[in-house]
């Protein structure tokens, strides 16, 4: 992977370092709105926890836990960032045509073909179907 290392400037750049790989722009319909109504307000919408609030508005990805694609490959195309969790996502092009979100597999790279079913290698990425359990 290309690591883009910055010059410092800043104290906030110093030490920094981006992963040229990762986009930011998902799929329109592996998304939807997630009403975030949080912010410290009761039922009523009145504020009872001060300090909190707000942040960026954020769009959920719609991740596969299930992985129940059997026995269809599928190819990495993007690794991107998921305000949601602390880890990155990857979209895969499966086989069939299917497009899907599942976590990012460390050490993963685009490009890297998966499979999730009860006979395939064990491998980095590959997933045993909960199915099969």
């Amino acid at each position: 992977m290309a690591i883009h290392l910055y010059k410092t400037s800043t104290p906030s750049t110093r030490n920094g370092a981006v992963d040229s790989q990762v986009k930011s722009n998902p799929r329109k319909n592996l998304i939807h709105g997630q009403h975030r109504c949080g912010k410290g307000r009761n039922a009523r919408g009145i504020i009872t926890a001060g300090h909190r609030g707000g942040g960026h508005k954020r769009l959920y990805r719609k991740i596969d836990f299930r992985r129940n694609e059997k026995d269809i490959y599928g190819r990495i195309v993007t690794i991107e960032y998921d305000p949601n969790r602390n880890a990155y996502i990857c979209l895969i092009h499966y086989g069939d045509g299917e497009k899907r979100y599942i976590l990012h597999p460390r050490g993963a790279i685009i490009g890297d073909t998966i499979v999730s079913g009860t006979e395939v290698p064990i491998k980095m990425g590959n997933a045993l179907p909960l199915s099969a359990v």
